[in-house]
């Protein structure tokens, strides 16, 4: 099993307005922001650097457009120039600069708009998958899945911003069992508009999100991407199947899931309270805490799997070290095992 930490590394990255509350909330964002946005192709002879003071902007046929952090590393780097370069000159030098290295002639230019402002510059071979195209995929393919709870500075799972989307999704509701152990799915999903990284997916079970929303004892991870190039489209069917896949699963297993918590809710563990302590401590619990566990399912009904597995999950969430909290839970879950 792994510990995956793409989430947490968005968590950290993000800032407050990138982030959304809802996928709802996501899926509206980013439907404006196609709505505001242009592609447009534009003959070299007539993608220029010009200054619109005190700013370095791009004249589009004749037009000034701003620059985003990101548009302006583009137009660099089809000029052949360093961004790093470009950013020590003053704003006149340095569209000399870039009038002097920009490529003329030959194939046009693809650029990305929105409201007088350049999102992305690319040549002929890139192709663009909106955002909110994926999110309209998700909205049929996996309508149970939903945001982690809230992390560490409010971070919610869901990101857009100038470069890129990223959300993480989970079903809180998908608990099934594997290998005797109690899993739920959840997926990372992520595109980019302008070019800043690839479209894709990545599936997997897991047992638990922690504050900083890294995912542990992740199992069955699966992975696809696909580049934006003339098939990127068909990219959504990969991330459709891997999900509906997912789906398919996740139903499957809860099913037997549902059957096992059934039984350990009936089958007792032991008759009498020294028998169920005893078979505890065999099962690596201290005799401490297996008394007391017996003392907490014995007040709360009967001796059932059930009722001890809840009462050591209980009594876990008690211990003052993190190591000896995961521990105690992961032996817990292993008794389920024991319901016929």
């Amino acid at each position: 099993m792994a510990n995956l930490t793409d989430a947490s590394v968005q968590l950290f990255e993000r800032s407050s307005d990138e982030r959304f509350e809802s996928i709802d909330a996501l899926r509206e964002h980013c439907q404006q922001l196609r709505n505001e946005s242009r592609e447009r192709w534009i003959a070299p002879d007539e993608f220029r650097a010009a200054v619109r003071p005190p700013a370095l902007v791009l004249s589009l046929q004749g037009q000034p457009n701003g620059l985003t952090d990101w548009s302006f590393g583009q137009t660099c780097r089809l000029a052949r120039v360093t961004k790093e370069t470009i950013n020590r000159l003053s704003a006149d030098t340095a569209a000399q600069v870039l009038e002097e290295t920009l490529p003329r002639g030959g194939k046009p230019i693809q650029v990305l708009t929105r409201n007088e402002t350049v999102r992305a510059v690319h040549g002929a071979s890139y192709t663009r998958l909106y955002n909110v195209d994926l999110l309209h995929m998700l909205k049929e393919f996996a309508t149970d899945f939903e945001p982690p709870p809230v992390g560490v500075n409010g971070a919610t799972g869901l990101y857009c911003g100038e470069q890129d989307l990223f959300a993480f999704l989970i079903d809180p509701t998908g608990w099934a069992e594997i290998g005797g152990e109690a899993f739920a799915p959840g997926f990372f999903l992520w595109n980019s508009e302008v070019g800043r990284r690839s479209l894709g997916v990545k599936t997997f079970w897991f047992q638990a999100v922690c504050q900083n929303h890294i995912v542990w004892d992740a199992t069955e991870v699966a992975e696809f991407s696909r580049k934006h190039t003339a098939n990127v489209h068909d990219g959504l069917t990969g991330i459709r199947d891997l999900i509906a896949n997912l789906v398919e699963t996740r139903d499957r297993r809860r099913d037997g899931f549902v059957t096992l918590m059934k039984k350990a809710m009936e089958q007792r563990l032991g008759e009498v309270p020294d028998e169920v302590v005893a078979l505890l401590r065999t099962r690596g619990f201290t005799r401490s805490l297996a008394n007391q566990a017996v003392e907490l399912a014995v007040s709360n009904g009967r001796l059932t799997i059930f009722s001890v597995v809840d009462a050591l999950t209980r009594l876990a969430g008690r211990l003052p070290n993190a190591g000896d909290r995961v521990a105690v839970d992961e032996r817990a879950a292993s008794l389920l095992s024991l319901a016929v």
